[in-house]
């Protein structure tokens, strides 16, 4: 069972003793997806509203943290764009199983409504 959630990651550069050319580039990032029912499953609904960022602030210094750049002088996460929650099969089921057990923290009447609230058309399963 696995699944991420995939990103484009903007960085840019602006060191202090050089000049850089491009100053800026893209990259893009997968970030491990919680198992369902346990402790971070809920990323999508605390970050996510119809398969967009809700909080671009936050979620870029979440990303700069995950790089290891969040500290990093001259170097910064300019811009990050959601792009999907890739998964196989087992997950997806996991995740709906769990968000079926309890749609109230959703504030939901269907497990789809819930997918499209947070996550939009942005899910994605392979094999």
């Amino acid at each position: 069972m696995e699944a991420a959630y995939v990103c484009r990651v903007a960085v840019r550069f602006d060191p202090p003793d050089a000049a850089v050319d491009p100053d800026r580039f893209e990259v893009t990032v997968e970030l491990p997806a919680s198992e369902p029912g346990t402790d971070g499953w809920l990323f999508f609904r605390d970050r996510l509203w119809r398969g967009e960022i809700g909080d671009e602030p936050s979620f870029r210094r979440l990303a700069a943290g995950r790089l290891g750049i969040a500290d990093a002088p001259g170097v910064e996460v300019a811009a990050v764009d959601f792009r999907e929650l890739r998964t196989d099969e087992a997950y997806r089921g996991a995740l709906t199983d769990a968000i079926a057990a309890d749609l109230g923290p959703f504030n939901a009447d269907s497990v789809d409504e819930v997918l499209r609230k947070y996550l939009g058309s942005s899910v994605h399963v392979r094999d």
